[in-house]
């Protein structure tokens, strides 16, 4: 079960945008762990720790291309008088059998090359002839075009000190040594050092699969015509994009006309490819606010748990909402008002978190900071309402970007920060501190 029951309140409860979070991360669920071969795994949340089975690197090995040799065979070496060693053969990356380095000898050694026995240092062709005759070398050609080079003398222009260009075994880490925390999210450097330690597979937690459902018979696909009072759909497109920058596998359905019935069943058909489901539109009170006709007695009668509860907040943007669990398996569905701003600061506040919830993160909310109000006017807001509105953060100050309409889609495009001002504050000036959640 991915759900608890959200806990319900009377019709007319106006509640707190801290209370309806509460009662969604108190109702979510973390999903159950599965194994996942690596590149599945990515953006996945690491459920155990990892401990590093063997050191990295492995053994020893040259970080240069150029000569294994001992130190006190290229001691007071120089371009003048330069010490004159007898090349024995190559070492190459991957090699098993290894040559022995002795008194007054060289093998040339690849990036990555193990350190030969004997060796002590690592000397980079370019302080060599290249076992030419000649002036300093720029490179060191494959033994297969020119094997005279693994094979004769070469002569060393500079002395080495021990170790010189030789990456030691577990200098990045040592066998025992924890790899990644539980917890971890797996992005790219994280599966490379999975793989660099041996791990095929990992236990993570799934990125949740969020299906995206908007409403309205004047909803039109974006690339199609226009007719009279239709506009085109942008939240069903907004909310995707956003469920898959939480780290979600979003599905976006598309508009679904103001129809309770085509809705009901188009939601039912959903579930079986969603571990969260959002709504967006017909949440209010109009006469074809149809999400609540259609999913406010949704759930099977025998599913303890199961239905939606509308609720009135005390916010702006984004007043109406509606919360609980859907069908058999109890799948938490988020209904969120119609209008794109009221939408997206609702995805913002509760969508996100809950999102983030079901991945097994332990921290889900946006960051927070506080700022400096820019402007030539105050911010106005409701009494009793805590107000969201789009911001331009930089450098410690945010700008109020675009008015208060949850109609602004322009503005809010232009806005990477929501300001917020509390319930108990009707008046903000330029210049005070406010609290701004960072969207970026």
């Amino acid at each position: 079960m991915s759900t608890a029951a959200p806990r319900s309140a009377g019709q007319d409860h106006l509640w707190s945008v801290d209370e309806h979070l509460e009662d969604i991360l108190a109702t979510v669920r973390p999903l159950e762990p599965i194994e996942l071969q690596l590149l599945d795994a990515q953006g996945c949340v690491l459920v155990d720790e990892v401990t590093v089975p063997l050191s990295l690197p492995p053994f020893d090995n040259s970080s240069m291309d150029g000569y294994a040799v001992r130190v006190a065979d290229v001691a007071g070496a120089s371009e003048e008088f330069p010490a004159v060693l007898e090349v024995v053969g190559d070492v190459a990356a991957g090699q098993a059998e290894l040559l022995h380095v002795g008194p007054g000898q060289a093998a040339r050694i690849m990036t990555g090359a193990p350190l030969p026995p004997g060796a002590e240092t690592v000397v980079p062709v370019e302080w060599t002839d290249g076992g030419l005759g000649e002036g300093p070398a720029t490179g060191m050609r494959a033994s297969s075009l020119a094997p005279e080079g693994a094979s004769g003398q070469v002569q060393v222009h500079r002395p080495a000190e021990a170790r010189a260009h030789v990456r030691a075994q577990g200098s990045d880490v040592k066998a025992g040594d924890r790899a990644l925390a539980a917890g971890t999210v797996l992005g790219p450097p994280q599966i490379a050092l999975l793989a660099a330690i041996g791990r095929g597979t990992v236990r993570v937690r799934p990125r949740p699969r969020v299906v995206v459902i908007s409403t309205g018979s004047e909803l039109v696909q974006p690339d199609e015509a226009l007719a009279g009072g239709q506009i085109y759909d942008s939240n069903s497109f907004a909310l995707t994009a956003a469920a898959r920058d939480a780290g979600a596998i979003a599905y976006r359905v598309g508009a679904v006309a103001d129809d309770a019935e085509i809705l009901r069943t188009t939601v039912e058909d959903q579930l079986v490819r969603a571990d969260l489901m959002v709504t967006t539109g017909g949440v209010s009170v109009g006469a074809y606010d149809v999400v609540k006709e259609a999913l406010s007695h949704v759930g099977d009668e025998d599913e303890a748990g199961s239905g939606i509860e509308f609720r009135k907040l005390a916010m702006q943007p984004g007043k109406p909402q509606g919360f609980g669990s859907i069908g058999p398996d109890h799948t938490p569905l988020l209904a969120l008002p119609g209008n794109p701003v009221s939408s997206y600061v609702s995805f913002e506040l509760f969508v996100r978190p809950a999102i983030r919830t079901l991945m097994g993160l332990d921290d889900v909310h946006r960051p927070r900071t506080r700022a400096t109000l820019s402007g030539d006017r105050p911010l106005t807001s409701p009494k009793g309402r805590r107000q969201f509105l789009r911001g331009s953060y930089a450098d410690g100050a945010v700008t109020p970007v675009g008015g208060a309409g949850s109609h602004l889609v322009a503005a809010l495009a232009q806005a990477d920060a929501l300001i917020v001002v509390p319930e108990d504050v009707e008046s903000v000036e330029p210049g005070s501190e406010v609290e701004v959640v960072l969207l970026g």
